[in-house]
């Protein structure tokens, strides 16, 4: 399996098709592991390029770890484009791995070429998403590690032993980086946002609990050039769905005329 190594850290990635770099990055607890079909999706528009984030599943995990920042995360996001001379990319976000992606963005705009974002949620955007994050966090230091992610689970998803194994299996293993980027937050400079100047997609689902929902539509809020759109489904939006497909294809195809 391909690894690199990346700020100190063994991080383990996949790259499926060629052309224009496509980057995603996964959730908070969560592996690339189930980015697999999406990935080969994307691959038929260019180079998709997945990665386990520090500490999660196949990539090394620092020890100790006990906190992370989505800084440390978009940091690696960039070491790991450049070692695969991968730049400019496009990136695909899930949930906490969106709000890295806007992170790199904000630092490194001329490593973007444009976002779709799955639900992120910046904390300082919507009060209902911050208080919601707070009591998740709480919630995670008052049980074992081992726990941390069926808490999280339970409440994103309402549902843990109804998920399949490898589900519960990855989000078990992946307790101490969990507990790491819960401590560390999920914050960016959000006053920067309104600046951003890439083509940008926002995602928001109809089954996703109320504050995570409410902290995606703020984040379409503070990014005015932003296309937002509401799907189906829950928080765990389809990285490859038709409307992401559409965003990425119309990115390359002003890419190539230029």
């Amino acid at each position: 399996m391909p690894h690199a190594s990346i700020n100190g850290v063994r991080l383990h990635y996949e790259e499926r098709g060629t052309g224009t770099p496509i980057l995603g990055i996964h959730g908070a607890g969560s592996s690339a592991v189930f980015w697999e079909d999406a990935a080969e999706r994307l691959s038929g528009l260019g180079r998709a390029i997945t990665y386990d984030r520090r500490g999660s599943n196949r990539s090394e995990r620092p020890d100790p770890y006990e906190t992370t920042s989505v800084r440390e995360h978009a940091e690696d996001a960039l070491e790991l484009l450049r070692i695969l001379e991968a730049e400019p990319a496009v990136l695909i976000g899930r949930s906490y791995g969106g709000t890295v992606a806007l992170d790199l963005a904000l630092r490194h705009p001329e490593t973007v070429l444009g976002i779709a974002l799955l639900e992120a949620g910046p904390m300082g955007l919507s009060p209902e998403y911050d208080s919601w994050f707070v009591a998740l966090r709480s919630s995670c230091e008052n049980v074992a590690v081992e726990r941390v992610g069926e808490t999280v689970m339970r409440e994103v998803f309402g549902a843990w032993d109804e998920l399949p194994d490898a589900w519960r299996n990855v989000f078990t293993a992946n307790g101490p980086a969990l507990r790491a980027e819960l401590r560390g937050a999920e914050r960016i400079d959000n006053h920067r946002l309104a600046d951003l100047t890439h083509p940008l997609l926002v995602l928001t689902a109809d089954s996703s609990p109320a504050p995570i929902r409410r902290g995606s539509e703020a984040l379409a809020r503070a990014l005015p050039t932003a296309r937002h759109i509401r799907v189906g489904g829950d928080h765990a939006i389809d990285p490859a769905g038709p409307d992401v497909l559409t965003f990425v294809t119309e990115i390359l195809g002003e890419t190539t005329r230029t």
